[in-house]
Formats: C-alpha cells, structure tokens, sequence
C-alpha cells in the first residue's frame, strides 16, 4: 500500500512506503536550496510588510482582502512544505504561520492605520491548510520544476 511517492519527490530509497510502516519522506533535493529559502524568507518578510505599511491594495472584489490573505498563505505553505517534506517540519511552517497571522492582526489592531480583523486570521489559516492540501506530493513540486527547466 502506497503512503507517500512519486516522481522526483525525493522519497528515502527511491520508493513509496510500503506495508503498514509509516516512513517520512525526506526534503527534495532541490540545487539551489539556498536560493529557495532566501526566496521564501524574502516572500515572509513581503506579507509582514503589507500586512502592517500604511497601504491598502483594492482587489476590486468584495471582501476582495480576504481572497489576498488566503493566496498569500497559501503561497507561503506551499513554498516551504517543497521544502520541507517530513510532517514535523510543516507543522512548524503551519503553526508558525497561523500565530504569524493572529500576531500581525493584534499589531494591526494596535497602530492606528490598519483593523484588527478575526476574519484576516481565519482567511490566513484557511490558506496554510490549502497550502498544505496542495503541497507535493498531492501536486508537483514547482521549485524542482523550475530547476529542471533552468538546470535541464
């Protein structure tokens, strides 16, 4: 019975789980983990940015914030857990950042600028699990797709 696999997704030995042993996978084996990380910080530090400047963004859409809060947590889940493939490691990415969420919302609500909204928290959780719903090896891993593209 297959747990966990596929193509290029790094797993320990070259093979799926097999029998009833769970096995956690280990991280892809992307070139430029360095250049990735950097990329994904950078990213954390942009929805810090934006979520506490003196900006508004109009999505043009109704609650048009909340769609820009669940993309923006969803990229960031996604980004890490390609990174990060054991359970343990995106738990610490999802929980870290849920609490980043409810902690820029209670910054928010302190500067005299930006609302504290419950609604914000709870768009940012729902982009962490959709996030992590889409991460490999459901879908696959986009960084190792760039890679082969740039580095064939």
């Amino acid at each position: 019975m297959a747990l966990a696999g596929g193509r290029g997704y790094g797993i320990a030995g070259g093979s799926p789980v097999a029998d009833s042993t769970i096995r956690e996978e280990t991280a892809p084996a992307v070139r430029a983990r360095w250049f990735w990380l950097a990329s994904g910080w950078t990213l954390v530090g942009l929805v810090i940015y934006l979520s506490l400047a003196p900006i508004g963004i109009d999505t043009g859409v109704v609650h048009g914030d909340k769609l820009s809060h669940v993309a923006a947590y969803t990229v960031l889940m996604v980004w890490f857990a390609s990174l990060y493939a054991t359970v343990r490691g995106r738990l610490g990415f999802a929980a870290g950042f849920i609490a980043m969420g409810v902690a820029l919302e209670i910054v928010q609500g302190w500067i005299g600028y930006r609302q504290f909204e419950v609604a914000d928290m709870l768009a940012d959780a729902a982009g962490v699990a959709a996030g992590w719903a889409l991460a490999p090896p459901r879908l696959p891993n986009f960084l190792l797709g760039i890679e082969r593209r740039l580095w064939p």
